[in-house]
């Protein structure tokens, strides 16, 4: 029996009307108790609770959170990664799995010795990473050199002058002021909120500077990179923060610009090797890359490469493997990749490092976890990984 017209158009009335705000996950608490409660959890378990109810994932969708995990100092490194195809760009970010419990029997029963049968009831937590796919979110394409975190916000610079940026605490995607001009082989990084972004003119082939101010969203103009420093339509570019200073690695070497004297000026060159890849980052000012399949680290005090000691149980890089650096709050992530070629896929693979400083020769690496956090298909590759606050 077909529905009354009076019932199809209230059918249709609630449907074009506004969704009423969700319940009180769990309506024996208060809101604001469940509101400090969750604020004070780390960020890897949100994409696991997003999965409890509709509720929770309101909860935590809400400013009101963030806003609490601000008061209550709770904001936390979170790493971020772009995988790009030839149809679409992909973001994730690091999660923690559910807590997994096994029986010791259940670890150890390929073992040849059975001595220890009676310890193996005792059971055991082990828990893992993996990386979440960002929900219904449409991602404008992007490219390594102009992704920029500040603050919980992912900055996309691209060279037709567009720039979105990912609200890493809602992931939403909103616009931002565009470039002045457009600039090809572009490159920026941060500094203290600001972000400085060099390229080449599309019209002249000149070098160009801007600077983005990202607390009052504003463009400003940098004295351009002169032709005495570096030639005209320099198209290598790759950018990095060191000593609290914008550098512009080019073929024809190294500048820095000195934001206090509003000029650019010669760095070391040996530091300008690392613009040879993608597989950069910098951390508590040391630059780190990956060359020969190791990686090693620069700073202004040493002013030479060297290797990172330690590092056990990480790999050696094999040509071919894409390789992303990031600084974790004031550890590295390494992300790489494997393919698989029976299977038309591709492995995702992490691994955080802690990072201590032994005099001033040497820094050791300790591999704190390594993990297959991420299966895609093989026509995905890594843009790039970054870490917001939030």
């Amino acid at each position: 029996m077909s529905s009354s017209p009076e019932k199809k158009k209230e059918k249709k009335l609630e449907e074009e009307l506004p969704s009423t705000p969700q319940p009180n996950p769990t309506p024996s608490l208060p809101d604001e108790l469940l509101t400090s409660c969750i604020a004070r959890l780390s960020r890897l378990y949100y994409p696991t609770l997003s999965l409890v109810s509709k509720s929770f994932r309101s909860l935590l969708a809400s400013p009101e959170l963030y806003k609490a995990r601000s008061l209550s100092f709770r904001t936390e490194s979170c790493l971020y990664l772009c995988l790009e195809s030839s149809s679409d760009s992909r973001w994730f970010t690091l999660c923690r799995k559910p807590d997994k419990t096994e029986t010791e029997d259940d670890v150890s029963k390929n073992k040849k010795n059975n001595d220890d049968v009676s310890k193996n009831k005792k059971k055991k937590k082990s828990t893992s990473y993996a990386l979440w796919k960002l929900p219904s979110l449409h991602s404008p394409p992007a490219v390594f050199s102009g992704l920029v975190s500040v603050g919980s916000d992912i900055y996309n610079i691209r060279s037709s002058s567009n720039v979105s940026v990912l609200d890493c605490r809602f992931h939403t995607w909103r616009k931002a002021p565009s470039l002045p001009v457009e600039l090809m082989a572009l490159s920026a990084c941060a500094v203290d909120e600001k972000i400085y972004v060099a390229g080449i003119h599309g019209e002249s082939l000149k070098n160009a500077s801007k600077v983005l101010d990202a607390r009052t969203q504003t463009w400003d103009d940098v004295v351009s990179i002169p032709c005495s420093l570096t030639r005209r339509g320099a198209l290598n570019m790759r950018s990095v923060c060191i000593d609290g200073k914008p550098h512009v690695a080019t073929d024809d070497g190294v500048v820095c610009y000195n934001s206090q004297e509003g000029k650019w000026e010669l760095g070391e060159a040996k530091m300008g090797s690392f613009r040879f890849s993608d597989s950069y980052c910098e951390v508590e000012n040391v630059l780190y890359s990956v060359y020969d399949g190791m990686l090693r680290w620069y700073d202004g005090e040493v002013n030479v490469w060297r290797s990172l000691e330690g590092l056990v149980g990480l790999p050696k890089f094999l040509p071919g493997v894409s390789v992303r650096l990031c600084d974790y709050g004031g550890n590295m992530v390494v992300v790489w990749d494997k393919n698989m070629l029976s299977s038309g896929e591709k492995k995702i693979l992490c691994a955080e490092i802690a990072l201590e400083r032994r005099g001033v020769w040497e820094i050791w690496g300790g591999v704190e976890w390594v993990e297959h956090v991420l299966t895609v298909p093989i026509g995905y590759y890594i843009v790039k990984a970054l870490s917001a606050m939030v």
